[in-house]
């Protein structure tokens, strides 16, 4: 009786996880087409980092939450804040106003990798900054989100998650075969 119950707890508790999950996938999904691409959550964009410039306290493989600024927003970081800005070549990358400068054109940073020996080559125009790092980091999580956006991690991504739904279904059913069978084979012995 005791194994009964357990195994039923088990069964809502893989199911209720499933259903969250997929409502997470489905509200992450709708987030990157309403966003134009840019998978955001509560106001903050999930971004993988490829390197480890700013090691220790981000490393290379973590998943970052990155915090969507307003154009106002662009021109007030002081030193310390860490960003994260376009570079010219369209790659993001995250690091730490070093020095803030106010020119005839516009406000330009200074950054550094906290793990670099010297200052970013190029200063950064207040315009291509486009977000805030504020020290919400998940380690390891972007080797993961990396590979599934590989040709392989995509294929490995939509097939093991449905052979998984159907393995459960079909455990399900043989289930409840087996204690359909059990019925009526109480109900013949009497």
């Amino acid at each position: 009786m005791k194994a009964r119950k357990v195994l039923k707890w088990i069964n809502r508790i893989v199911s209720n996880v499933l259903v969250i999950l997929l409502i997470c996938v489905a509200a992450l999904v709708l987030s990157t087409k309403l966003t134009g691409g840019e998978p955001e959550v509560f106001g903050y964009q999930l971004k993988t980092v490829l390197s480890g410039s700013m090691e220790p306290d981000i490393q290379t493989g973590s998943i970052i939450a990155v915090r969507s600024i307003t154009e106002e927003e662009k021109s007030n970081f002081v030193k310390g804040d860490v960003i994260t800005f376009m570079e010219e070549d369209n790659k993001l990358i995250t690091h730490r106003i070093t020095e803030v400068k106010e020119t005839g054109s516009g406000v330009l940073y200074t950054t550094k990798g906290d793990n670099n020996n010297t200052v970013d080559s190029n200063p950064v125009l207040a315009d291509n900054v486009v977000g805030a790092y504020e020290g919400f980091t998940i380690p390891y999580v972007g080797y993961v989100g990396s590979f599934a956006q590989s040709p392989n991690g995509s294929i490995v991504f939509m097939i093991v998650p449905g052979i998984l739904m159907l393995g459960y279904s079909g455990f399900t059913i043989w289930r409840a075969l087996r204690k359909l069978e059990e019925k009526e084979n109480v109900a013949d012995a009497k």
